[in-house]
Formats: structure tokens, sequence, C-alpha cells
């Protein structure tokens, strides 16, 4: 029992005190080193996560750089090179152009490059490849054009440093401005679309434009759908434009009204071009003869619109040759710009053009057209028309033209659609029941 009494009450004062008291700061030191342990091993997690972090930022940046990057001696060479014009300065058609092509891997961009390179202008193109429809069409577009020396950009009208390295690259002549937000109605899926690319986009081109030294003439891409609900036939440039019926139409009208501003304010040269139902080879898949064309072929129903009374739309289609003459005639006669350094030195050309082929066709005539042609029965389905921004009918006056550009369509739509099915047949292939066409 003593034994055990002094083991448990030592004699020697403050023993149990002491002993404690080490047994205490040894679990101080091992929770303090466990802590500071924890603590170093978080911040090595903060130091890796923030370095992940930052790589993955850097990759990221660094894919969008390489994915659309643009500049560097080699891309500024090639620019160069296809700005050049190839007329020589005293031939018979004049000295060539340099001309930027805004859209140029679009429908009427593809024929209006082609047909300037073809004649010695210099043409440079630019382009987003958006996904409106099939980008891969966009795609064998811009390859038919490089054949042919034509640069594509790979960039967005929006890019105001962009143009500005363009402009800084090429003292651009004339600009021809074909990029837009198109379609009716889609308007009613994807209504920014059309404020980023046909507003904003171009307030941005002409911001670029009317900084560039020497300013550049403008001919751009209005459209027919600015007539709205005038009913009022043939369609006259003199006449009200209003009311527009839809989104689209309403963006196309804003565009006439900024690049007036700025022809008055920057004394930039403007030609705006209303547009009558472009048709043709490399078209819009998104067009009613193109889908129609496509869903007959496979033997899919197609939907034809009837106005109120069952009275059948019509269309005034304009073949895309044609529209390319009036394109290059308005290229070809376009005042000079009169503003230096965004400064106005005197009054400059503003003019607006219809091109159209004022001979409307009813939609069922269309589609009797392309069942001769593809000797394929069409199956209809007949509907009245939604309220979807479509307009019953459209016809051009184009005296003004006419007069103004010596603009003379010259092919109808039985002629334009046999060579439109010529070479949908030869692009896309054909086999009967085909869900490729």
């Amino acid at each position: 029992m003593r034994v055990l009494e002094d083991d448990l009450f030592p004699s020697t004062p403050g023993k149990v005190k002491i002993e404690r008291a080490g047994a205490m700061n040894r679990q101080l030191h091992r929770c303090f080193a466990s802590t500071s342990t924890m603590f170093l091993w978080a911040l090595f997690l903060v130091a890796m996560t923030a370095s992940y972090l930052s790589f993955q930022s850097f990759v990221d940046t660094s894919s969008k750089y390489f994915a659309a990057s643009w500049g560097g001696l080699y891309w500024e060479r090639q620019i160069r090179a296809s700005a050049a014009p190839r007329r020589p300065p005293g031939s018979a058609t004049g000295a060539g152009m340099s001309v930027l092509v805004t859209g140029a891997a679009g429908f009427v961009g593809t024929h209006c490059s082609l047909a300037l390179r073809k004649r010695g202008d210099g043409v440079v193109g630019i382009d987003n490849f958006n996904s409106y429809y099939d980008p891969s069409l966009k795609k064998a577009r811009r390859s038919l054009l490089a054949s042919h020396g034509v640069f594509v950009v790979e960039g967005d009208i929006n890019d105001g440093r962009l143009l500005a390295k363009l402009f800084d690259v090429v003292p651009f002549t004339h600009v021809l401005h074909l990029a837009a937000q198109a379609g009716v109605r889609y308007a009613m899926e994807n209504p920014a679309s059309y404020v980023h690319s046909n507003i904003a986009g171009l307030v941005t081109l002409l911001e670029a434009c009317k900084d560039a030294d020497p300013q550049p003439a403008i001919v751009w891409a209005s459209s027919s759908s600015v007539y709205g609900l005038n009913d009022k036939v043939p369609f006259s440039e003199r006449d009200r434009t209003d009311q527009p019926a839809s989104l689209y139409a309403a963006t196309k009208k804003a565009g006439e009204e900024i690049t007036h501003t700025y022809n008055h304010i920057y004394g930039l040269s403007i030609t705006g071009l209303r547009f009558f139902t472009v048709y043709g080879p490399w078209g819009r898949p998104d067009m009613a003869y193109f889908s129609f064309t496509r869903n007959i072929l496979q033997g899919k129903p197609i939907t034809v619109y009837r106005g109120k009374n069952h009275v059948d739309l019509a269309r005034d289609f304009t073949y895309i040759d044609d529209i390319v003459k009036g394109c290059l005639g308005s290229l070809d006669t376009a005042g000079k710009s009169t503003g230096t350094g965004g400064k106005k030195r005197g009054p400059a050309p503003y003019r607006i053009f219809n091109l159209g082929n004022t001979s409307p066709v009813t939609v069922p005539n269309l589609v009797s057209i392309l069942e001769k042609h593809l000797r394929v029965k069409a199956k209809k389905n007949v509907i009245e028309m939604p309220g979807n921004g479509d307009v019953p009918f459209t016809h051009a006056n184009i005296s003004l033209a006419r007069q103004q550009l010596g603009y003379k369509p010259t092919t109808n739509l039985d002629v334009g659609l046999k060579k439109f099915v010529k070479w949908y047949l030869s692009y896309y292939g054909y086999t009967r029941g085909s869900k490729n066409l």
C-alpha cells in the first residue's frame, strides 16, 4: 500500500503540477505543429489552385487567340496581295479599285468578290462564319474565293481593332458592306442578333471608315423589306418606308438613317441598295426556293403560304448575276468621300437604289418551275400566312437604277432556277430520299 500511495501521492512538492504542465506543453506543441502543417498545406493547395486557374486561363486565351488570330507580317502580306488591283492604271476600264467586302463568304458577297477579282480589282473579304445556316457552305465559298486569289479574314465587323488594322494595312478605295443578319422569321427567335449585326456592326464599320485616311466610298445592302406594309406598287425609292413589318426590316431602315447621318456629318460617300429576293447558285439554305428544292428531292412536303382571301404570295425574284451587276455599277459610279481624319470638307453623295427584276412571280408558280427542272412532283401543304413579318408581295421600280447605274436585269425566274438546280445537284449530289440534300 505504501508504494501505491507514494506512486499516487509523491512526496516532492509541485511534482504533479510540473508533470501536468509538461504534458500540456507537449499537447500544445503538437497542436500548434499540426495547425502549422495544416496551414502550410492549405497555402500550398491555394497556390496550386491559383496556378491551375492561371494556366487554364492562359490556355483558353491562347486557344481563342490562335483560333481567331490576325496580324503579323505574313497576314499583312496576304492582305496586301489580295487587295492589289490587277488592272493597269491606263486600261480602258480604268484604274482598279481596292475593295473591302464584308460578308464575303455569304451568298451575294462571294459572287461580288469573284466578279470584282475577275475584272482585275483588288478584293479583301471579312466574314465571321456564324451558324445561322450551315457554316460548311460558307467555308466552301471561302475555298472558291481562295482559288481565285481572294483572301477572306475570319473576323467580326463589330471588332473595331480588326477593322482599324485592315485600313492601316490597305488604303481601301471602296467598301462593299454585305455582312448582316438576314431572314425575316428568325428575328422572332433571336432578335438580339439583328441589333448586333445590322445596327451595332454597321456603326462600328462606319466609324472605321470615317477615321480612315483616305476615306473609302461605301456601298451597302439595305433591303426591299424596308417598304414594309406599303401597298403602293411597284415600290419606288420615293415611297414611304416608315411601316416596317419585321424587326429585320426595322434594322435595315435604321441602317439607312444611320448611314445618312455619317454622310451628313463626316462626308462619307454612301450608296444603299434595296435587294429584292435574290436567288441563284451558292444561295442561302433558309430561302424558300432552296428549302423547297431540298424537300422536294427528299420527298418531304413543302409549306406554301397564301395571303388573305386565298391570294397567292408573290415575290420580285432577282437572279444573283443581275444583283452583282447592280453592286458593281454602284461601286463604279460612287463619288468620293470628302472627309479626312473624321472631318468633313464638303458634301458627299448619298444614294439609294432598288435592285429587282420588275417581274413578280407567285410562289405556286415558283414551285411549278422547280418541279419541272427537278422532274419531281412536290407534296404541298397550303396554309394561310402567319403573322411572322412576311409581306404578301414585292415589286421593284428600277427606273432610277437603270438611269444612274445602267442596271438592266436579264435573267427570268425559269432560266435562273434552271441554273440553280444544276448547281444544287452538282454540289450536294442527288439520291432519292437522301437525308443529306
